[in-house]
């Protein structure tokens, strides 16, 4: 009986050493993997937010720019390198009504694309 008594305070012992100062599976590891855990997630967390800032900036380039170009042809006139500026001019009914001609009188178009624009704010190209 004291030899049982003594293999069981052995494996005891062994089963602590190994719970305590081993270098795996140890309590000490353990509570190391949980703060490199909370370090990674707090670096994931801040990379996320960074992401999304990013991606915010990505989309708002992408749209200030069309939104840039579709002002600049429609107020503008202008037109890319390489495209064929077309302007229709609509003739009038009679020349006496010349000064009560509606804004929508003329328009212009683009190998791309066509636009409404006034006489007034047309320009030769």
């Amino acid at each position: 009986m004291k030899w049982l008594a003594l293999g069981l305070l052995l494996l005891l012992l062994l089963a602590q050493y190994r719970l305590w100062f081993a270098d795996e599976g140890s309590l000490a590891e353990h509570h190391r993997l949980e703060q490199e855990i909370a370090r990674q997630q707090l670096l994931n967390e801040s990379l996320r937010a960074r992401n999304e800032q990013l991606e915010q900036e990505v989309l708002e380039l992408q749209q200030g720019l069309a939104t840039v170009e579709e002002r600049a042809r429609k107020d503008l006139g202008m037109i890319r390198e390489g495209e064929t500026y077309y302007q229709v001019v609509e003739e009038e009914e009679s020349r006496g009504d010349s000064s009560s001609r509606s804004a929508e009188g003329s328009s212009s178009r683009t190998a791309e694309g066509s636009s409404s624009r006034t006489a007034e704010g047309s320009h030769d190209r």
